[in-house]
Formats: structure tokens, sequence, C-alpha cells
């Protein structure tokens, strides 16, 4: 189980309709990542933490638990968000295989 540095536990969630996930600490919504979707990657695009949860590793869990989530599905991982790209490459050895990379054509005269 996650828990916040104080030892509150932490609910992790991937809630598809509002295309994000959560970290839920005692009923309130601590972080979120936002993200979109396509056929072969994940986009994520903002994340949010509580400024009264700042500094507890909410965000963090958050961004494991949905790289994890992420990889399960079998899905390649497009950072635009500043905080999870910049988490990603803290972790290269265990992320850094999410990286989406675009198939690059060669064209011909």
């Amino acid at each position: 189980m996650t828990t916040t540095k104080d030892g509150r536990p932490v609910e992790l969630a991937r809630d598809e309709e509002r295309r994000r996930f959560t970290a839920t600490v005692e009923g309130t919504v601590a972080a979120l990542a936002e993200y979109m979707q396509t056929p072969e990657l994940v986009v994520f695009t903002h994340t949010e933490t509580d400024p009264a949860f700042e500094g507890q590793g909410v965000a963090s869990a958050l961004v494991r638990w949905a790289l994890d989530d992420v990889r399960s599905r079998g899905y390649a991982v497009l950072p635009v968000c500043p905080f999870v790209s910049g988490w990603i490459s803290r972790h290269m050895e265990e992320y850094g295989d999410l990286l989406y990379t675009s198939r690059t054509e060669t064209i011909h005269d």
C-alpha cells in the first residue's frame, strides 16, 4: 500500500471517464495526472497536486502507479507534462522503455 510521508494511505486509480489518474487521501483528491490516449500511446498532459499534499510524495507515487498501469496495458508514453517528463528522466532505468519514439520513414526521390 502506498502512503504519504506522514503515513496516511493513498488510494490510486484510473478515471477513464475524466481521462486522469488520481491519488486520493482521506477522501480528497491529493494529486491528479491528466492524459489523452491514442491506439498506441498515452500522452500525459498535466499533473496537479493539492497544495496541502505537496512534499508528501503523492504525485511521485501517482506517476509511478500510472506508468505501471500504462505498461500493463501495453501502451507507450509521451510525457508532455513537465512533472511526468522530469520524473521519468530521474527513473530511466525503470521507465525509459515506455517512452514513445516516432516511427520515421525515409522518403526516396
